[in-house]
Parts: C-alpha cells; structure tokens; sequence
C-alpha cells in the first residue's frame, strides 16, 4: 500500500503566496527529473504558521510524488521528550512495509534500511516541528528522487552548509493577509465588522496565524456582539502565565493574551477538559484517552472537544483522534497547576486506561505468554477490546508513542505499581515485534519501578524481559545478568513456573553463545521444572514442549540427530493441538536437519515443506526468510544445486527486505557452498568474502569460522595457493575457542589442509 500520509490541509489558507512560489521552485517540472533540492527548511517562530503553510503547498504538490508522502511530528518543542530519530525510523518502516520483527535493532543500520527502501522511489517527507540537526540528519534518503521538507522554529544551518538545504524563512503575516485570514473564518457571521477594527484586532494578535485564528473564532462565536467590544476584552486581558518564550516580546504577548481570552470564554466543563489534556503526555490522544482523563463517558467527552476543536484551542487530525500546539498545550498546563489534584487523579486515570488496554491487547496477541493483571479495571475507566489480532495491533502501532511517554510520566509521578504492571503488559508484545526502542525503555523504566515497588515477581519477570532483549540485540553479557537476576528472584521466592523460565532463557543464551553443553542442561533442568507443574493449564504442556524443542536443537548442534528427533516427535502433537503455528514450524524445521543428518532427504522435504506452508499462510517474511536456508540445504542433498541456488536467492532477498545482516550472510555462505560443489569455485570465493565482512562486523564468531573454513576450502580449488594456506590458518584460529564436536572435526581439516604430511 502506497503511505499518503499527509494530515488535513489547513481551512482558511490565506496567501503567503510569494513563499509557495519559492517553494514550488523546488519541484522539478517532469515528474521524472530529479528534484532541484532534496532538502528545505520552513524556519521560524513559534505560531508563525510553518506547518500550515508546509502541509497547503505540499497538498498542491501531491501529484509530483506518485509513491506517497510519510509524515511525523519529531514534536521538538512538545514539554515531553523529542521524538528519536530511532523511533522515527521504526515507524516509517514499518509504513514501507518492513514486518516489525525484522526492523534493525541499530540506528545505523536502521538509516540504511530505509536509505534503500526510497532510491527506487519519489515520494515526499514532511518532518514537522524538528529541533536540531541531529534529530533530522538520519531521517534523509541517499538521493534526489524524494524531497523532505522540514519545519522548524531552528535555522538548522548545519543542513543548509553540510546538505545543501534550501531555507524559507517565515515571518509573520502582512496586515493585508492577517486581515484575509480572521475575515476567512468570520465573514458567514460578522459581515459589518469593520475595517480599522480587524486592523486593530490584527495588531493585538501581532500578525501571528495561531492566535488569530483564535481570536477569529472568538469573534465568530458572537455575532451579535460589536467587534470593538471584543477588542477592549483582549486589550484588557491580563497575562496569567509566563512559560513562553517567543522571539519577540510583542509576540508573546500576544500569543497570552489570545489564550487567556480564549480559555476564560469556555464553559466551565471544556475548560476543565482543556486543563487536564495538558497531562496527556503524548503527541496526540484519542477519544477514549481524553474521556479517561476526564473520569466521563466517551460521548460526553466528545461533544466537549468538539467545543475545543471549534475555539481552535485543539485540532482534530483523524477520526476519534486529537492533538494540541505545544504553546497550547504549555498555557494548558500553566492553568491546570492551579489544580494540582485534578491533574494528579487523571494521570492516575490515564495510566490505568492505557494499562487495562494493552492487557486487552497482549491476550488478543500472545495469549499463552500474556502477564495477567490482579485486578480489573477501576471504576470510571473503559478500556478498548480486541476481537482480533489484527485490531490489537492496529491500536499498539497507533498509540506506541503516547505509550512509552506515558510509562515515563507515570515513572516520573512515582506510580510505580501502574509503571511496572504496564510494562509487563507490554513484554510480549515488544518481544513478538522486535520493538526494541520501546522495550529497553519500558522494560528499564518497569524493573526499576518494581524494584521500588517492593514486588519481586514483577521484577523477576521485567529482568527477564530485559535479558531477552539484549539476546536478540546481541548484548549477550548484559542478558547473562538481567536472567541470572531473575532466576535469583525466582529461586528465593519459590516460584517454580518463573524458575524454568529463566533456566529456559539462559539455555537460549548459551545456545546463541555455542555453550552446547551448557545449552542442552539448561533446557534439561528447565524442562523437569515444568513437567513436575503437572498439566491442570496449558501453560506448563507448552513450556514442556518448547524446552524439549530447544534441548533437540542443542543436541543437532552437537551431532546428535537421534536424539533430536526422538524428541521432535514428541512435542510437534503438542503444538498442532494447541495451534501454535510458529512452534509447530520450528519443530518442523528443526525434524528437517535431523532427517537430513540421517540421509532420509525425501522425509527432510517433507517437514521443511510443511514448515514453509505455515510461514507462507502466516504471511510471515521471518519464517520464510530463516526456514528457506533449511529447504536450499535439503535441495543440494537431494543433488539439485539449481533449486538450491534459488531457494538462497529468495532467503538473501528477504533477508536484505529486513534488514537482518546475519541471516542474508547465511544465505551468501549457502550460496558459496552451492557453487563449490558445481565445481565453480572462483564464484564460491566471491559469496564467501561477504558472509565473512558480516559475520565478522556483527561480531558472530562462531560463523565467521564456518565462513572463513568454507572460503579455504574454495580457494583451495582455485590458483592461489599462498591465499588458501592463509585461510586455513586464520580458520583454525576462529575456531579454537569452541569445543563441540562439529567445531573439533573443522579444527581437524583444517589441520590436514596445513600440515598435509
């Protein structure tokens, strides 16, 4: 699907015409044509209209970006954190179609990601409200195809000097305009105001398109009611804060004086709702957020922001949906510090709408691994439900901002039990979509609120969440520690069920670390620990189950297929009769190598076949990515290395689509082996070399040395001798650290290789 991202355009646009010609400048005359400029910048100050005159031209401009337009706030002003170019990048990859479990983990790696998803594309990004340079510099495509426009209250010169960025400069309206725009809103109610009135109304708004538009509503709203009248009411209007700041005195005063003006003339229920929006800390709300703050009925709470929206002191940006300027939003919280109480009750509200929520929102998703809250949802809440997945995660994808700026407020609030109960809420679904920002974030913020807490079970359970995290981000010493952590807690409190979770987790561990041994007693004592639970739930059946599929994977590791498969044939009823599909197909996978280990290539076809039907009806990338390895290895055994150079064709290109460097490096070895046995070793070397450079960055040891053995061997095949003995000798050395059989046979060749005598 093509992201047409872009918000509403602005009502009542008026003029600015000289600067959207500047701007239409930029944009090549044939659609084919690079841009004249892959950067510009709308600088200026706060309420001068930049995001409105950004999303009026860039409207007008659609037609010249036929592969879509992507759209963020970067919220660099927002009271809260800045959005991360981390974040950004996250979700704008997922927008292009990345699956969430194969988004990099890495910055870096992230920016090249989507540096190659645009070069073949012309689309246009809108990045709004941006702070600095670097917030904006990883966000930037590699080529003139696309065009970013960015707004800022920054002149961020080092774009302009470094990137060669054009920058607009945006002043204030010109009196005639200014007069254009309060005429555009009120002209259907208050036909006889009068010229020097507006100029006069126009001056105390200080030219500034935010404020206007608030005092044209005002006006509007009071038809009857002499202009000049309302003119003397804002003259008279008293400052009653002074948290802006603004580049012009003259301005800021004005921009107070409109607020003021506006927010007395509420009734007393919107302004309350007004006040308490303040506490919302994200960059946006729903309906249902706003009816929790407010401790009323969603259809009540609507017709209140329907007041706001229609005194523009918030805007709607989609359907059920809300977001308010950061100077709005600053006056709000200026104004609700005059009642703390309310404000502190309503975070409470908040917090426990979004915890109840995604408690929801887990069960739809992973309902065999979801944490399950104590208690229901407290009086006056109403959580969201999920009568599907698919739904589930729509509202994750939406609200995963506002989440982890909620768990910060709630942390920073010291409410501490909501902070850490969220947080587990949330593990498994930061674990299924490898959101790996907001799971270290959250996760971090939960075990430290936990930890204060008191409540060590919820702390066992967020160390536990942690060590997964920093396994699948290849932080493998500080994984060691958050599960070794939690099995502590666990062992002292008693708790059987959370102890063979860990004992699970530290197996996988050394499995990635290619500790076998160490490995396999893991998944062994681990697997006693939740046959001994009996099976009154499904819970310990499956976790017995899945501890023997990982216990049968340490033994193929070790050369042992028997084993494994005796095991595998086991715990694959158990998964089909629980319908745990990704389960069922790693166990296939897995039965696969055993059968291939044994020579049984037509049984092999068979289980990786099925593995690969379930990754295909689940539509999952990951799956078919990693199990194509497995086919492409069952092809060459069957003697068809055409079908196998395909299948590591198709793995690689997946691979590459998500960005996971490791698994693409396996399918280049694949491919370099493949070609060996067609006894064209130069092509071998060439796919060989670049699985070695991946390896090697990602810090992958142990297959680095099979990468390293497999390029030996085929320069072996070639005329360089010298190169190959170098090889050898360097495999060798790779290889010494690990003590498994598979490792202790390569050291071996490789000894033959050095010292053929």
């Amino acid at each position: 699907m093509t992201p047409r991202q872009l918000p509403g355009d602005v009502r009542g646009f008026v003029n600015r015409q000289a600067e959207l010609a500047h701007l239409s400048t930029l944009v090549a005359k044939d659609v084919g044509e690079p841009f004249v400029v892959a950067v510009a910048i709308i600088a200026g100050t706060a309420g001068v209209g930049k995001t409105a005159l950004a999303l009026h031209w860039a409207h007008s401009v659609r037609d010249h970006f036929p592969d879509g337009e992507l759209y963020v706030n970067l919220r660099g002003y927002d009271p809260g954190p800045p959005a991360t170019p981390e974040q950004v990048l996250d979700r704008f990859l997922r927008d292009l179609g990345v699956p969430a479990t194969s988004i990099p983990a890495e910055l870096e790696d992230r920016a090249a990601l989507f540096r190659s998803l645009l070069a073949s594309r012309r689309m246009l990004l809108l990045l709004d409200n941006a702070a600095t340079v670097g917030q904006v510099r990883p966000l930037l495509p590699g080529t003139a195809s696309c065009l970013v426009l960015i707004t800022s209250r920054s002149r961020l010169s080092g774009l302009v000097a470094r990137e060669g960025a054009y920058r607009l400069g945006l002043d204030v309206l010109t009196e005639n305009d200014a007069v254009s725009l309060i005429r555009s809103v009120t002209t259907r109610y208050r036909a006889d105001d009068q010229p020097d009135d507006l100029v006069e109304v126009v001056r105390l708004c200080a030219r500034l398109p935010l404020a206007l538009r608030i005092a044209a509503e005002r006006a509007a709203s009071r038809p009857l009611m002499m202009l000049n009248e309302l003119i003397a009411d804002l003259r008279d209007e008293s400052v009653l804060w002074d948290a802006l700041t603004a580049e012009s005195e003259e301005e800021a005063d004005a921009v107070r004086t409109v607020f003021a003006w506006s927010y007395r003339a509420l009734p007393d229920p919107a302004a309350r709702l007004f006040r308490l929006l303040s506490v919302h800390p994200g960059p946006d709300f729903s309906l249902e957020a706003a009816a929790a703050l407010a401790g009323m009925p969603a259809a009540h709470v609507r017709r209140l922001l329907d007041v706001l929206v229609g005194a523009y002191l918030i805007e709607q940006s989609a359907p059920g949906r809300y977001q308010i300027h950061d100077l709005l939003r600053a006056y709000a919280a200026e104004q609700a510090r005059q009642f703390a109480a309310d404000g502190d009750e309503a975070l409470i509200r908040l917090v426990s709408w979004y915890l109840h929520t995604a408690d929801r929102a887990q069960h739809a998703l992973a309902p065999y691994d979801a944490y399950r809250l104590p208690d229901d949802a407290p009086p006056g809440i109403t959580p969201l439900s999920f009568a599907q997945p698919e739904t589930a995660l729509r509202w994750y994808e939406t609200e995963r901002t506002n989440i982890v700026s909620v768990v910060r407020a709630a942390a920073a609030a010291e409410l501490h039990g909501l902070t850490w109960r969220l947080a587990a809420a949330l593990r498994v679904i930061h674990a299924q979509w490898n959101a790996f920002d907001e799971w270290e974030t959250i996760g971090t913020l939960g075990a430290a609120s936990a930890a204060t807490d008191g409540d060590l079970p919820g702390q066992a359970m967020l160390l536990e969440g942690l060590g997964k995290l920093y396994v699948q981000t290849r932080r493998l010493d500080q994984a060691e520690t958050g599960h070794l952590g939690a099995l502590e807690i666990r062992r002292r409190l008693g708790d059987r069920f959370g102890e063979g979770l860990s004992l699970n987790a530290l197996g996988l561990l050394a499995l990635r670390r290619r500790r076998l041994t160490e490995a396999l007693a893991r998944f062994e004592e681990s697997t006693l620990v939740f046959s001994a639970l009996g099976d009154d739930t499904n819970a310990p059946l499956r976790w017995t189950a899945l501890t023997r599929a990982n216990a049968a994977e340490a033994q193929i590791e070790l050369g042992r297929p028997a084993a494994a498969a005796e095991i595998l044939s086991g715990t694959l009823p158990v998964f089909r009769d629980l319908n745990d599909r990704f389960s069922e197909g790693n166990a296939l996978f897995l039965l696969s190598r055993t059968q291939r280990a044994f020579g049984d290539i037509e049984a092999a076809r068979h289980s990786i076949d099925a593995a690969m039907a379930i990754a295909t009806a689940a539509d999952n990338l990951a799956w078919q990515g990693y199990w194509l390895l497995e086919l492409a290895r069952v092809q060459r055994a069957a003697g068809h290395p055409a079908e196998a150079l395909t299948s590591y064709q198709r793995s690689a290109a997946i691979q590459r689509q998500l960005a996971d460097r490791s698994r693409e490096a396996l399918a280049l070895d694949g491919t370099g082996e493949t070609y060996f046995e067609l006894a064209r070793p130069a092509e071998a070397v060439n796919f060989h070399r670049l699985a070695i450079t991946t390896h090697r960055d990602l810090g992958d040891h142990w297959h680095h040395a099979l990468a390293l053995t497999n390029l030996a061997r085929a320069l072996t095949q070639t005329n360089h001798p010298q190169e190959a003995q170098t090889t050898w000798h360097q495999a060798l050395t790779a290889l010494a650290p690990f003590d498994d059989p598979t490792a202790i046979a390569l050291r071996q060749s490789a000894l033959r290789q050095i010292n053929p005598d």
